[in-house]
């Protein structure tokens, strides 16, 4: 151990002692320039109070511009010091000439006097840089002097410069300079010198070279690929339990998640059977689940808890209800985090801020978060989000295209907003209903009636009322218009209201409304098997109360948006990473479910607004529910993710030149077309002679045609019966589609642009993607038309081609 660095370590650390409880009084002085101070006035150190300090005055003296900044950087230092006094501490084999050293820095300290202290300020900051710098030496070459001991060898801790390993000088750099600033460096065991930071930026991270003098039977790291643990099979679960403690308690957005859970159980139940044995004991893989919730974390600001008893939104409290229920009831191993404490020690994150990353192997195969939980991720997981961002499954109520999802593309077109930019893969971002293909659509679940039920309901409806969707007082505003239709209304049928209130009636809502407050789902469900029609003002946009209303014998009322709503001319889309445009309050009962359940109007022509309520008063619906938001379609549909989604798996490029024809030589060049005309279409798909590579959704359900100019895959393939497949679009993205479809290209170009695969016909020019993450079934270009890769569909679930499971 070293006598001077004690000593001058002790002189330090007396002050921080004594003037710990006084530091907010200190008036412009760093608090350890006054300890160093003191210390120059001979070393007199004691308890009084603040008015008997000598120092008051003097401290405010030095408050001035030039002084502050001067004593800021002999804080600054003198703090260095310290900690390098604590690395010197812990050394063993130092030279005598080395605690020589520390012996003369420890007297020149204190041989400051107090003479004339503003005049020699300069000077002493000039001391203290100097002191600084002979710390760092003397710690250097004592750390250089213990390696060699030990390893023989004094060039080992020099910085490589290596390139394959460009990065690594400048990593050094940052780390002297900045190496104290989270605690994670320390836990990794850097230590201020450079041969930590070597070691930590070769074997955490991966900026610089293996150090050939390390053991490298270390820990695994980043470059490690830990062995793979034995499948387990999945086994279906009936009892929710388990589930329903593992969800928590202590706030009204959980208590509300868990009454979800226990009112849907035997739906739940019953619709595993049928799985089961559609399955037909197929094996599934047990997976290792995460499930993060980020916006009912405290750290997110939880703005939804204290809402759900003032009729706040509950649309994502119920998605993620539905999402926590399948994946337990399809047998995966669930761990559920709800604060940023939980999610750091589910994924074993190092303590600190966050800056360094996990060197061991990710504990789950699956995360499922949201945007929230993402951006906590990453302040957490360090540079280990990017390895392992293959994993994660992001909820995304509103979809995120791959314009937006491209960081360095939508930052160079304009496409940058708030949430997106994540360089994810856009089938990782998973939506509440199927209206942007180029995500996976996860959904929700809606209540199921059996057929007594549903023969009931059609006998005691009430014909002549409706209920109004809107549980917030500011949805009723008049003033946005919404005084003419209501009284059209009103002149038909009785008005009925769910809209909460605390001491007496909202002011917003008109009299002639029956208001019966909000009320608890089973109750809501009674109101609305007694309703005939369920009316939306426009806004929520795509909840899911319509398919409640609808499952329950409603006919929903909802109107029609000219021009349509999006993130160009309505601040509820703005920021939202997606183009898309909202004709109607819900596109999706408006596109697949429709009439007779379903009807859009234009609410501010009172004739059609009239016409559509007397339609409505004699048409009779039984209830109806679409078997993808049934228990059974959703946990089909997440079963068919996890056993075929895999994201961490390279998808080679995908090359004609190289595919045979069936029954010819392996590996020989394919001889006559890839793509062919199908039966009573315009598409084409795949050639049943030529091998399909191995792909999900299997090539067998492709449909590959030509959109027009200005339309978007998305529209191009609805417009023919299919569903936009952006999964297909690197077995489309080469000349042999050109070739299959007869376009005529003058130039083929490879570019980075959304809206390829296209051609113009103006210019016969054709584009091929060269970016991937780029593949969009959103795109649109009023100069090009694209090449679409369709999909069929089975019957009740979009997300899934008949082939899927």
């Amino acid at each position: 151990m070293i006598a001077g660095s004690t000593d001058a370590k002790i002189m330090v650390r007396r002050c921080l002692v004594t003037f710990k409880p006084f530091r907010i009084f200190v008036v412009g002085i760093g608090f350890f320039s006054l300890c160093f101070l003191m210390t120059s006035l001979g070393g007199q150190f004691s308890a009084k109070r603040l008015g008997d300090s000598p120092f008051t005055i003097r401290t405010e003296v030095l408050g001035g511009v030039e002084s502050r900044g001067v004593l800021r950087k002999i804080s600054d230092m003198l703090e260095v010091i310290l900690k390098r006094m604590d690395s010197l501490s812990k050394l063993d084999n130092t030279s005598t000439t080395d605690a020589k050293r520390l012996d003369e820095l420890s007297s020149a300290i204190n041989r400051f006097q107090p003479a004339s202290l503003v005049e020699r300020i300069q000077a002493i900051a000039q001391n203290v840089s100097n002191m600084a710098i002979r710390v760092e030496q003397i710690l250097q070459n004592s750390m250089v002097q213990g390696r060699v001991l030990r390893d023989g060898s004094s060039s080992q801790c020099e910085v490589p410069r290596d390139p394959r390993f460009p990065e690594c000088p400048g990593k050094v750099d940052w780390m002297r300079a900045r190496w104290t600033s989270d605690p994670c460096y320390a836990f990794y065991g850097v230590d201020g010198s450079d041969c930590s930071f070597l070691i930590y930026l070769s074997e955490v991270e991966w900026f610089c070279p293996p150090l050939a003098w390390r053991n490298h039977s270390s820990p695994p790291t980043q470059h490690t690929q830990p062995a793979k643990s034995p499948k387990r099979q999945a086994a279906f679960r009936t009892d929710l339990s388990v589930l329903l403690d593992q969800v928590g308690t202590g706030k009204e957005s959980l208590s509300f998640m868990k009454r979800r859970i226990r009112r849907l159980a035997q739906q739940w139940a019953t619709a595993a059977n049928r799985l089961d044995a559609k399955l037909e004991q197929q094996w599934r893989d047990q997976k290792k689940v995460l499930v993060h919730v980020g916006f009912l974390t405290e750290e997110s600001g939880d703005v939804f808890s204290p809402k759900v008893l003032k009729g706040g939104p509950l649309g994502e409290m119920v998605q993620w209800a539905d999402i926590l229920t399948a994946l337990h009831v399809l047998g995966h191993n669930l761990k559920i985090s709800m604060s940023v404490k939980e999610l750091q020690g589910f994924l074993g994150v190092p303590p600190g801020r966050g800056s360094c990353p996990l060197t061991g192997p990710l504990p789950f195969d699956l995360i499922y978060t949201d945007y929230h939980g993402l951006q906590q991720m990453k302040q957490h997981m360090g540079l280990s989000l990017k390895k392992h961002k293959c994993h994660i499954r992001v909820i995304d109520t509103f979809g995120t295209e791959p314009a937006y999802n491209h960081e360095e593309y939508a930052t160079l077109h304009g496409y940058r907003t708030n949430w997106g930019y994540w360089n994810l893969n856009a089938r990782q971002y998973m939506t509440m209903f199927p209206h942007t293909p180029d995500n996976s659509f996860m959904g929700f679940v809606s209540e199921e009636l059996n057929e007594t039920e549903k023969r009931s309901i059609q006998q005691n409806k009430v014909n002549n009322m409706a209920v109004v969707y809107g549980k917030e007082a500011s949805m009723w505003k008049l003033q946005q218009g919404k005084e003419s239709f209501l009284q059209i209304l009103h002149r038909y049928m009785e008005v009925h209201g769910t809209v909460y209130y605390e001491t007496q009636r909202p002011p917003e809502v008109p009299a002639f409304v029956k208001n019966h407050g909000l009320l608890p789902q089973h109750e809501l469900q009674q109101l609305l098997r007694k309703a005939k029609l369920f009316i939306g003002f426009g806004f929520p946009y795509e909840g899911p109360a319509p398919l409640e209303a609808i499952a329950n014998g409603c006919i929903f009322l909802q109107p029609k948006f000219n021009p349509p709503h999006s993130s160009l001319n309505h601040e509820f889309f703005r920021g939202k990473p997606t183009s898309r445009e909202v004709f109607s309050q819900h596109p999706y009962a408006e596109q697949y479910i429709g009439r007779p359940h379903v009807m859009t109007v234009d609410y501010n022509n009172s004739v059609e607004f009239d016409s559509a309520i007397k339609e409505i008063m004699r048409t009779k619906v039984e209830p109806y529910l679409p078997y993808e938001y049934t228990c059974e379609g959703m946990l089909e549909r997440v079963h068919a993710y996890i056993q075929h989604q895999d994201f961490c798996a390279p998808e080679p490029p995908f090359i004609p030149a190289n595919l045979s024809r069936k029954g010819s030589a392996g590996g020989s060049r394919m001889m006559g077309p890839l793509f062919v005309p199908l039966p009573n279409t315009t598409a084409l798909g795949w050639a049943s002679n030529v091998t399909a590579p191995p792909a999900w959704p299997p090539l067998s359900s492709l449909r590959l045609l030509v959109s027009q100019e200005g339309q978007s895959c998305v529209e191009a393939c609805q417009s023919a019966g299919f569903i936009c497949e952006p999964a297909h679009f690197r077995f489309i993205n080469n000349k042999e589609a050109l070739r299959g479809l007869d376009v005529q290209c003058e130039v083929v170009d490879s570019e980075i642009n959304h809206i390829l695969p296209a051609f113009s016909v103006v210019r016969q020019e054709c584009g091929l993607q060269r970016e991937p993450l780029l593949f969009s079934c959103a795109g649109h270009s009023p100069k090009y038309r694209r090449l679409c890769p369709c999909r069929d569909f089975r019957h009740g679930q979009v997300a899934l081609c008949r082939d899927c499971l």
